[in-house]
């Protein structure tokens, strides 16, 4: 949990601005879904409700069902191209690095899911939603931090980013391995040709939106009437994409898509499906059931409870048995802070709610009540601890931030640069040139006779 190379803290700083400004359009798509579910529930329901598209194709589809299997798609090329990143330029790529945000998602996930089962057991519930409170919703979880106004310093927006991505990770296999019931072979072998065009056009280099989009949609359709959740389609092409520069490249081709799509993911297609995904009653009466029912119970603890319990402890063994280091700068206080901020489990937990609980609609509203609700809690209590730190925590990323040289690189990264040093000698020897003028005016002005004594 050190500093990052100034390119990964560069890449770093220019995705979390994107979402944590998706984010804040995350959180008032969810406010806006609310009060519309809340105050015009059957308009909420009849639009939610309201299918289009090609039945032939076997796509007519709800607009809720849009949003999640089509919108979410987006959002989930963005996650692959992102672990493909970190896999081959960032943290991940470098095992001993990795060993530290890998063995705190995997506990990040067990945990809440254990929890889950615990409570859903002995309350004899249902353990079909054991993987709704293992995910985190990083634009979510930024969205907090901007509205409490906290600036993390690089080490803990590393962690909580490469966190992310890896729980993208294990959320896209746990879709896929335990959420697919039965298969059209056909569909999924011509999703996997699809797939293997896109691959060879891509390594021949070939250019060009108009090529890629509609194949990108055929190969979405084929995977969606395949029975594999068609996300999975977003995150095979964005796996397949070239993360590493080559000579000559300011960007590589996966950097460049990435920063042109994660825009649209962030900005439209996540709060689309927060739209018509959170919009449940929030009645005293089902709030109170949240706290009654063991698998709505489960969720929220999952949350609150597992994902703490397992990001925090996960981060503890891997610093006990790994050579990973806690930065000198931080304390065990920050990580627990951290851990708590990732039980934000939005966006993925209510589409894993959906798919677990497929044909009962009041209990998938109950579990979407259930993510709301803790993740409300996770967001308040993260809140709370991360203000007690937040004077430390600007300082440090004041720190980090200083370019007194004006160089555009902040100083931090220049004290092995020799230029850097003489470019700072020279601001200090005007400054003290400028200094010794300022004594001789005062001076001067002290031998006046009408000066004061």
């Amino acid at each position: 949990m050190g500093r990052q190379p100034l390119p990964e803290r560069n890449y770093l700083t220019d995705a979390l601005r994107t979402e944590t400004v998706g984010g804040v359009i995350l959180l008032v798509a969810a406010v806006a879904a609310l009060i519309w579910a809340n105050t015009y529930g059957s308009s909420y329901t009849r639009v939610s409700h309201l299918h289009f598209g090609p039945e032939a194709l076997g796509l007519h589809l709800s607009v809720a069902h849009w949003a999640a299997d089509g919108l979410l798609a987006i959002f989930f090329f963005v996650a692959g191209v992102e672990l493909k990143r970190e896999l081959v330029a960032g943290e991940l790529r470098d095992p001993k690095a990795a060993a530290l945000p890998v063995v705190a998602a995997l506990c990040g996930m067990a945990v809440p899911a254990v929890v889950y089962t615990l409570v859903t057991v002995l309350g004899n519930g249902s353990t079909s939603g054991w993987a709704v409170p293992t995910a985190t919703d990083i634009a979510f979880a930024l969205a907090v931090l901007a509205v409490i106004g906290t600036s993390l310093p690089s080490a803990l927006r590393a962690f909580l980013l490469t966190l992310a991505v890896v729980d993208d990770l294990f959320a896209i296999l746990i879709i896929a391995v335990f959420f697919t019931d039965t298969i059209d072979f056909v569909a999924l072998i011509g999703a996997f040709v699809g797939l293997a065009v896109f691959y060879l056009l891509l390594r021949l280099n070939v250019r060009g939106w108009y090529i890629y989009i509609p194949l990108a949609l055929v190969i979405w359709g084929l995977m969606y009437n395949s029975g594999v959740h068609a996300t999975i389609a977003g995150v095979a092409m964005g796996l397949m994409l070239r993360c590493t520069r080559r000579d000559g490249e300011e960007r590589s081709p996966g950097e460049r898509i990435e920063h042109l799509v994660r825009p649209l993911s962030a900005g439209f297609a996540v709060p689309l499906f927060a739209l018509f995904s959170a919009g449940v009653s929030l009645s005293g009466g089902a709030l109170a059931g949240v706290f009654t029912r063991p698998e709505t119970l489960g969720v929220v603890l999952g949350l609150v409870l597992g994902k703490t319990i397992g990001i925090f402890g996960g981060t503890w063994l891997a610093t006990r048995f790994t050579k990973a280091e806690l930065n000198k700068e931080l304390a065990w206080a920050d990580v627990f802070a951290v851990a708590s901020l990732a039980g934000i489990g939005f966006t993925v937990s209510l589409l894993i709610g959906e798919l677990a609980f497929t044909g009962d609609d009041d209990m998938i509203n109950e579990v979407k009540a259930s993510v709301l609700l803790g993740s409300l809690i996770a967001a308040v209590l993260s809140g709370v601890l991360l203000k007690f730190r937040v004077r430390r925590y600007r300082a440090l990323s004041d720190a980090e931030e200083l370019d007194e040289d004006e160089s555009g690189i902040p100083d931090v990264y220049e004290q092995d640069d020799p230029e850097y040093h003489l470019r700072m000698a020279a601001i200090h020897e005007r400054k003290a040139a400028e200094h010794r003028r300022l004594a001789q005016l005062a001076g001067a002005a002290s031998n006046k006779p009408d000066s004061p004594a």
